[in-house]
């Protein structure tokens, strides 16, 4: 007799928990339908003009002697990185000639 008044008890707290979590689920799922419904609303009604900054091609200015300078200075770094590499093959040229002799 245990047996069966366990099982019977055991089904009706499951059925119990079940039937809450099932309220919960529907009451949540009606709330968010609610809300995306609001918020369809909004969208489909929101004005047109929004104000918005100017472009950034507008926002630029321009100044003629930042940019000479500017240039100047990547074409000395671009002089000193040449160098640079040119002084690398150099000594690359050299190592090879003292290792394996003669003209490379």
């Amino acid at each position: 007799m245990s047996f069966v008044a366990g099982s019977l008890a055991g089904a009706l707290v499951m059925g119990g928990i079940y039937h809450g979590f099932s309220n919960l689920v529907q009451t949540r799922t009606a709330q968010h339908r609610a809300d995306i419904h609001v918020l369809s609303e909004r969208i489909a009604n929101a004005s047109t003009i929004i104000p918005s900054p100017p472009p950034a091609s507008t926002r630029i200015t321009h100044h003629p002697l930042t940019s000479l300078i500017q240039s100047k200075w990547n074409e000395e770094v671009a002089g000193l990185f040449g160098t640079a590499w040119r002084w690398e093959q150099r000594a690359v040229e050299l190592g090879e000639k003292v290792l394996y002799g003669g003209d490379s």
